[in-house]
């Protein structure tokens, strides 16, 4: 499974929401949809790079350039590169090849890089890869930006506002993608982490076949709502075989699952009637659970 990509402490949280407010409030951008991603980066200074200017052969010239004039200042990249943020010229480039929904979180990320000042005094250059924007992060800066990035694409708690407001299935993060800019995966995890009631995504690598258990899904990532967790444990497994309880969800030959019943234990033993559906995004799988009885609670705000 994929190293934590977004764990902050209290007042680290604080510190990057305030500064994504003032990104936010800059670009008059609340309540703009789809996030105006490039609205928020004029109104910052900041520029993105010529298209020309990424591919292999010109985005290694212009680091080792970098390099010999800030010496420590170049983090070197472990993988493919996505996006790079240059302190000094207050450029962005970014890798036009992926999709767009992706673009616009890697630009955010790297505008999360010349927002928070830290990130200037310590770093004239920022170098990406994806080992860390894939995600896979340890380090505090990157899990930082990425959080920035999150608070910027979905609005603060915009998202968890309108999320509420759909019905509590696997489509309604999926349609919501669209609506403010991001990518399925990225709305998948925003619609857990936020919602009230109790849910889990498991985020899975494409489904591959072996001769001993036949289709399995290894696991990405797993993000669960705070409810799920006090209910139930936090999920652990490494892989989702066809007899693992959520095997026969895996969508083999198809887009989409429609939603099945399964089993899932909570902290004190006691089964749950449970729902869960998946979705290929091509790229991963991903596979909602939720209980029952969470389809019909009803929540009064006041």
């Amino acid at each position: 499974m994929k190293a934590d990509d977004s764990s902050l402490d209290p007042e680290e949280v604080r510190a990057v929401h305030a500064a994504a407010r003032r990104a936010l409030d800059r670009a008059s951008a609340w309540g703009v949809y789809p996030t105006p991603t490039s609205v928020i980066l004029e109104a910052a200074s900041l520029k993105i790079a010529p298209k020309s200017a990424f591919d292999p052969r010109r985005i290694t010239e212009f680091l080792l350039g970098k390099a010999e004039s800030a010496a420590t200042a170049l983090k070197s990249a472990i993988a493919k590169v996505f996006g790079i943020y240059d302190a000094g010229e207050q450029l962005i480039h970014i890798d036009d090849s992926v999709h767009k929904s992706k673009q616009n979180f890697l630009k955010l990320h790297e505008a999360g890089h010349h927002e928070l000042p830290a990130h200037r005094s310590a770093f004239r250059l920022f170098h990406d890869c994806e080992k860390t924007l894939d995600p896979a992060i340890s380090d505090l800066f990157e899990r930082e930006a990425n959080n920035f990035a999150r608070f910027v694409l979905f609005q603060g708690d915009g998202y968890a506002s309108m999320a509420v407001d759909h019905k509590f299935e696997l489509r309604t993060p999926i349609k919501l993608a669209g609506k403010f800019g991001a990518s399925v995966y990225a709305s998948c995890r925003e619609f857990v982490r936020t919602h009230h009631r109790a849910c889990v995504i498991y985020i899975l690598e494409p489904v591959t076949y072996c001769e001993r258990t036949g289709a399995r899904a290894e696991v990405r990532r797993i993000e669960a709502s705070p409810a799920y967790l006090k209910q139930f444990r936090r999920p652990d497994e490494d892989v989702i075989t066809l007899d693992h309880s959520l095997g026969r969800v895996l969508p083999i030959g198809r887009k989409m699952t429609r939603p099945t019943t399964v089993s899932i234990t909570d902290r004190n033993g006691q089964a749950h009637e449970c729902i869960a559906e998946a979705f290929n995004t091509t790229f991963n799988i991903l596979l909602l659970v939720y209980p029952v009885k969470a389809l019909t609670s009803t929540t009064i705000i006041l």
